[in-house]
């Protein structure tokens, strides 16, 4: 049977996500709970998946602080129906180097027994790469391309 779920569970989630918290996250986490990040994991190290409950606490509490302490984490728009949400999020955080990062992020998350058994992150990756990085990523080399050219990325 289907549980129905609360935004008030969600948001007391995302605020043990947004603080690192993985003690206070991790009541929220199926034990074989699978986290995926949509990005580039060789630039966000945090991108990937994390299967079961611990590795998806070590994200919290030290992959994605190891990147960059998140300072705000507001979610947008959320939509639950069922044992399903849909959210959307506007991150902030401060990188080690005192650089401020801002973009905008997806979940689609699955939860079973009232906890989240999935979740799928879709990040604006590129975006948050060069803010990051501290500098603008180069997709191709333009130089010889005149308007009007067809040029993959």
């Amino acid at each position: 049977m289907t549980e129905t779920l609360s935004h008030a569970l969600l948001k007391a989630f995302y605020k043990a996500y947004a603080n690192g918290d993985g003690a206070k996250a991790a009541p929220y986490l199926a034990d074989d709970v699978e986290w995926c990040i949509s990005g580039p994991v060789d630039v966000l190290s945090y991108c990937g998946t994390r299967r079961g409950k611990a590795a998806v606490v070590d994200l919290i509490a030290r992959g994605i602080p190891s990147v960059f302490r998140i300072t705000s984490f507001i979610p947008e728009s959320m939509l639950v129906e069922g044992d399903r949400a849909a959210t959307l999020i506007r991150l902030s955080g401060r990188c080690p180097d005192g650089r401020i990062i801002s973009y905008r992020l997806a979940h689609f998350t699955r939860f079973r027994d009232g906890k989240i058994a999935h979740n799928l992150s879709i990040i604006e990756s590129f975006n948050a790469a060069e803010q990051v990085l501290g500098h603008a990523l180069t997709a191709h080399d333009d130089s010889h391309a005149h308007y009007g050219d067809l040029i993959a990325v």
